[in-house]
Order: C-alpha cells, then sequence, then structure tokens
C-alpha cells in the first residue's frame, strides 16, 4: 500500500505559532507534526509515499529529503495552482499507478491503528473508505452517517446544531480505489469531502465508514495546537518517543503492610495534600514518600494517586483509614 500525505496548507490560523513556515512543519515535542505521520505510516509498513505540496515547500523538502532518514521512500508533487484535496491527489496519479491508496493529512496530529483500517478496506470493497472518529464538539467538520453495515449514506459539511446526527467526523484518512478518482476532474480544484463524496454516493457508489480508536486531533488554531502538545505529553497521543516522566524512589516497599488503602477521588491532588501536609507537620510525619506517619501502634500513609487524580489513604487499621479519609473528603467541599 502507498500513501499520499496532503501537505500543502499554510495554516493561516496557526501563523502565530509557526511563522511562515507551512502548517505540517509545527513541531510536536520536537519533530514536526508531519514527521509524526511519516512514523505511524513507518510502524504500519508504508514506506512509499507522496506528498502534495503548495505552500512554502522548501522546509519540507529540506527536512525530510528523499525520506530515507526515516526509513521510507518519499517523492513530491508540487502545484503552482490550488488543486483543493482530491484534485492535488489526482495529480499524483503516476505515483498510485491503478492500486488502492491511503491518502492522510500531513497536519493532524493521528495514532489510528492504520492496519486495522486497511483490512477493514480490503474486506468490503469500497469504492472509498473513511477513518471516523467520535468528536465531542464536531461543528467544524464533516459528519458522516453510516447505515448499520458501516455504508454512509449521509455527509454534512460543517453543520450546525441543529445537524448534528451523529457524533463521527470525516477524519481525513482514506482508502481510495483508482475508481473513484475516475470522478475526479483532471486539473481542476476538487474536493473530497464537499465534491467527491456526494458526487460518489449520487452515482451509486458505496463508501465505507470506519469509526476508529485511538487519538485524532486537527491543529488548526494554536489552541488545538498546544493541546495536541499536552496530550503528546501525557500519552493520549501516542507517538514513539514521548519523554518519560522520571518518579521519585518510593519507600512503600519497605513500609509496614498497610491492610486497607482507600482511594478518593478529586480534581485538586496537590491542594489537598497541602491541606493534609498542614495537620500531619504537628503529628510530626515523614514527608519523603507523600505523608507517612507510624508511630509503632499505628501506620498511616497518605499520597497522591500516580495515574488518576485521587487521593490514596493507606493504613493497618481500619478506623484510622476511616478518619482519614473522612478528613481528605472535608478538604474537597
Amino acid at each position: 500500500m502507498k500513501a499520499i500525505i496532503l501537505a500543502g496548507g499554510e495554516g493561516k490560523r496557526l501563523k502565530p505559532v509557526t511563522g511562515a513556515l507551512p502548517k505540517p512543519m509545527a513541531p510536536v515535542l520536537g519533530k514536526p507534526m508531519m514527521a509524526r505521520i511519516i512514523e505511524l505510516l513507518r510502524d504500519h509498513g508504508i514506506t512509499d509515499i507522496c506528498a502534495t505540496l503548495k505552500y512554502n515547500p522548501k522546509p519540507i523538502t529540506d527536512y525530510f529529503g528523499n525520506g530515507g532518514g526515516f526509513g521510507v521512500r518519499l517523492t513530491y508533487s508540487y502545484e503552482t495552482e490550488p488543486l483543493g484535496t482530491a484534485g492535488g491527489v489526482k495529480k499524483c496519479r503516476e505515483f498510485w499507478q491503478g492500486d488502492d491508496f491511503l491518502v492522510i493529512s500531513g497536519d493532524a496530529a493521528c495514532d489510528f491503528d492504520l492496519s486495522y483500517f486497511l483490512e477493514e478496506h480490503r474486506a468490503a470493497r469500497p469504492a472509498v473508505s473513511i477513518a471516523l472518529y467520535p468528536h465531542p464538539e464536531p461543528l467544524q467538520y464533516g459528519l458522516a452517517l453510516s447505515d448499520k453495515n458501516g455504508r454512509i449514506i449521509h455527509f454534512t459539511e460543517k453543520p450546525t446544531w441543529e445537524q448534528v446526527v451523529t457524533n463521527l467526523i470525516n477524519t481525513g484518512v482514506y482508502v481510495i480505489t483508482p475508481h473513484a478518482m475516475d470522478y475526479v476532474p483532471d486539473g481542476t480544484a476538487y474536493d473530497f469531502g464537499k465534491e467527491l463524496f456526494p458526487a460518489l454516493l449520487a452515482y451509486g457508489e458505496e463508501i465505507q465508514g470506519v469509526p476508529m480508536d485511538g487519538y485524532w486531533c486537527d491543529i488548526g488554531t494554536p489552541r488545538a495546537y498546544y493541546q495536541c502538545c499536552l496530550d503528546a505529553l501525557d500519552g493520549k497521543y501516542r507517538i514513539s518517543d514521548r519523554p518519560e516522566e522520571v518518579s521519585a524512589p518510593s519507600a512503600a516497599g519497605t513500609a509496614r503492610n498497610s491492610g486497607q488503602v482507600r482511594r478518593i477521588g478529586c480534581d485538586d491532588r496537590a491542594g489537598v495534600m497541602r491541606a493534609v501536609t498542614s495537620v500531619m507537620m504537628e503529628l510530626g510525619a515523614d514527608f519523603a514518600d507523600g505523608i507517612v506517619f507510624d508511630d509503632g501502634d499505628a501506620y498511616v500513609r497518605i499520597h497522591p494517586d500516580g495515574a488518576e487524580s485521587a487521593i490514596l489513604v493507606e493504613s493497618d487499621r481500619c478506623d484510622i483509614a476511616d478518619a482519614f479519609e473522612g478528613f481528605v473528603k472535608r478538604q474537597m467541599t
């Protein structure tokens, strides 16, 4: 399977972040967004790639070259006039040469299981397969309504809330057959979502919607871009070289068996711990590993949960665990 990366966008709304750089060069944890997409393709065995370029292509070609440094073969298709998403892909027909191919945006964060997506396409054999993603705020995207068999029956581009009948949006990740591209005119601006897909439905062609798990984010605005970077740091957006957080050594292994463990959910772990600390200081608690008090007769350890927003209360006595659980809960009211 070959892939075409749509990388010709200027990203006007993102210019406070990128300046003159093209949108696909916006960095996510030290690498351009397009590099993250190439790594995703490579990790799923897709190494023959063409990128469509228009706005300021030199930073892209200088950075990626022929793709050898990323373990792929990368070629380029240049547009002097805007051809739209489908028109730009039609211009690459010598690249895909009669075979099905994958299309993906070079400026949207994505960690989909592309191997699964390709398997679903091969099993259904539609004219086009579209990766769909549930989004709680779908108004700025294209909605795709599917029947019980996964066949898309209706598209709504950038709906109003009154038109929202599903939360599944078109992510711009497609598998396209050469037959579908026959509907795209040569040398003309033509768009997948606005023009080709409605035309395919009108002519009775089958379009398959494949709901995908994982992470997807259009980094089109500074707010979305910075949220994407935070999601990558937090592991919500899975990239191969996310920096690992270094945890402090834990003393739990040498502490007395707690017996009672209470997990108390809260929005502000650190704020609650501050309140508990102020009380436990007067009792002579140790603060090297959370808050630990052990006088030989009773043991209690209170610390934030490292995996979720919660406080853990551990004790070898049920009455003490109850008392501290109540105290922690009172700090949250």
